[in-house]
């Protein structure tokens, strides 16, 4: 399992053919990729954290993951600092012997850094800077796992 918390962009492909190398004994890997959007015409998104317990939120979040669907083995990355639209923001990726597995876990780490894990969001745009707030949506597909946050 890694976590990383980092500010330079990651090589997408890299990172999941490194993440699938080698593992005879999973069947399934499954990622996801989140980009910073435009939404409303903005320019540019910063993300904030306190290194050290970001770390640790996500790796105990990712443990748990591990834990509940049998996982082979987990990769998060998030990026702090500036972005800008199209760049990409984080990834998961999740491997086990069975897809199903592979596919809730990577819903459930999805579902929890949208939600709980402690990064503070700004977008930029023509406007100036706005904080992103919390959205219903994200809280609501949270609930969905409950008695595991």
């Amino acid at each position: 399992m890694a976590v990383r918390v980092q500010a330079a962009p990651f090589d997408l492909g890299a990172e999941v053919t490194a993440f699938a190398e080698g593992r005879t004994d999973l069947g399934a890997v499954v990622t996801f990729t989140g980009l910073v959007r435009a939404d409303g015409g903005a320019t540019a998104m910063e993300i904030e954290h306190y290194p050290g317990m970001t770390e640790r939120a996500i790796a105990a979040i990712a443990d748990e993951a591990a834990r509940r669907w049998s996982l082979g083995d987990v990769l998060v990355i998030h990026r702090h600092g500036r972005m800008a639209p199209g760049e990409a923001i984080m990834m998961v990726a999740t491997a086990a012997r069975h897809r199903a597995d592979a596919f809730a876990a990577a819903e459930f780490l999805m579902d929890y850094l949208k939600s709980r894990a402690p990064f503070w969001k700004k977008e930029l745009g023509p406007d100036g800077a706005a904080w992103v707030a919390a959205k219903d949506a994200d809280e609501s597909a949270l609930e969905r796992w409950s008695g595991g946050t």
